[in-house]
């Protein structure tokens, strides 16, 4: 019993003594602002810009509509004591038609202007990641961590992936569908 009581403490005297290779080695760690580089990034800009050419006819067809829903809606208002009831009656179904239609198109602008804000989104963050781990692997980094809560200056690498992005310049747009 006491045998194993010293062999027990010996090795566990020698194991402490022993420096352990993975505990000594240093971490290089970065840290990245990923929402600071999906705001700042020129391929951001240039997305943007693509879904509003992409969808700015649609969204000025939208707005004439709109305002012509409402002269209609006002002059029938104007107009409506005036008019007799059969008359009335038709206006007033033609206009809540042309309003049902107008929302169903709205509706439907705004489903195709977050499907394709998504897809440009989605490829945006594919670039950025690409991007973070290109610089992570030629600066030698072991690790690289996203968005934490504190990192000094000495680990934050959001400034020097934004300049390689920047480099890169605008990104060719994303297909139309």
């Amino acid at each position: 019993m006491r045998t194993k009581t010293a062999m027990l403490a010996l090795v566990t005297i020698a194991a402490s003594a022993l420096p352990l290779g993975a505990a000594q080695a240093q971490a290089k760690i970065g840290v990245v602002n990923v929402a600071r580089l999906l705001q700042e990034a020129p391929q951001a800009q240039a997305a943007s810009q693509s879904l509003e050419g992409e969808f700015a006819n649609r969204k000025r067809e939208l707005q004439t509509l709109e305002r012509d829903l409402k002269t209609r809606e006002e002059k029938l208002q104007k107009d409506g004591a005036t008019m007799a009831e059969a008359e009335r009656r038709n206006q007033e179904k033609t206009l809540r038609d042309a309003q049902r239609d107008f929302a169903r198109k709205q509706n439907e602008f705004m489903e195709d202007l977050n499907v394709r804000r998504n897809e440009a989104l989605g490829q945006l963050q594919r670039t950025v990641l690409q991007e973070v781990q290109t610089y992570a692997k030629s600066a030698g980094l072991d690790l690289v961590v996203a968005d934490a809560l504190y990192a000094s200056t000495s680990v934050d690498i959001t400034q020097q992936v934004l300049s390689a992005l920047q480099a890169k310049g605008k990104a060719p747009a994303p297909a139309k569908p």
